[in-house]
């Protein structure tokens, strides 16, 4: 618990490393908690973790924190930490005894960085699949139709500046802007009633990614909000187990 990836003590991540693991057949889910990019722990997703290694025993759960927004760590500060993190789990997969086949799953702004992870660096580390519980896609997008009439100032607190003060930071933080034929594939989890992210996000990835010939799922949960419990989480999983075996191998 709480392994440090840089000197910060917000850098940290809980290593899950199933028995019998071995460097070429062990699979890794790295999974990103939410918060708006300031606020939330890796401890809000304990549950997320219990719950993908009950389903999937032979994977290795890395569950990670990054710097929170705030000050002189504003965006993309997180995208740099998760992007450390990564990097920390490649180079240590030989001493923990786990392949390099590795899945992103987020939450909220944790799906946005696993996305944007995912997207813009496969050039580097690329995932087998990535996993996004309603996370942003297109920040431009996002401030010019906010699902409410907050989020714009909230993005602006984060990155510090508007689309219209620096485009180039939002189109660089957009996942949507880096989905090619070659993408890994996705299954995109969203609810109709989210007050945060516009169900648009999702609609607009999965569109870029049938375009590209991407392998994709949206689920769509029309009465959940931003995020879920009960009957709906426990088929999240089920669908989220089901395409996983079908897409990592």
């Amino acid at each position: 618990m709480n392994v440090s990836y840089g000197t910060s003590s917000q850098q940290t991540m809980d290593i899950y490393l199933p028995a019998n693991r071995t460097a070429t057949s062990t699979k890794v889910i790295i999974m990103i908690h939410g918060g708006g990019w300031n606020s939330g722990d890796k401890s809000e997703l304990t549950e997320y973790a219990d719950s993908i290694r009950k389903r999937l025993p032979d994977y290795a759960v890395f569950n990670i924190n990054y710097r929170l927004a705030s000050g002189a760590t504003l965006f993309p500060t997180q995208e740099n930490d998760v992007k450390s993190a990564l990097q920390f789990i490649i180079n240590n997969s030989a001493a923990y005894l786990i392949s390099q086949k590795f899945v992103l799953l987020g939450v909220s702004a944790g799906a946005h960085l696993a996305l944007l992870q995912g997207y813009k660096y496969a050039s580097q580390i690329k995932p087998k699949a990535i996993v996004s519980f309603f996370g942003p896609t297109d920040l431009i997008d996002m401030y010019n139709h906010p699902a409410n009439p907050l989020v714009p100032a909230a993005m602006v607190s984060v990155i510090g500046k508007t689309p219209l003060q620096d485009s180039l930071l939002y189109a660089n933080s957009s996942p949507i802007n880096f989905v090619s034929n070659t993408s890994s594939p996705a299954i995109l989890l969203q609810g109709g009633l989210d007050p945060l992210v516009s169900v648009n996000q999702a609609i607009m990835l999965k569109a870029k990614l049938d375009a590209a010939g991407v392998i994709n799922q949206y689920v769509f949960y029309p009465t959940e909000g931003h995020g879920w419990f009960g009957a709906n989480l426990y088929d999240s999983f089920n669908k989220i187990e089901i395409f996983l075996k079908a897409n990592v191998n």
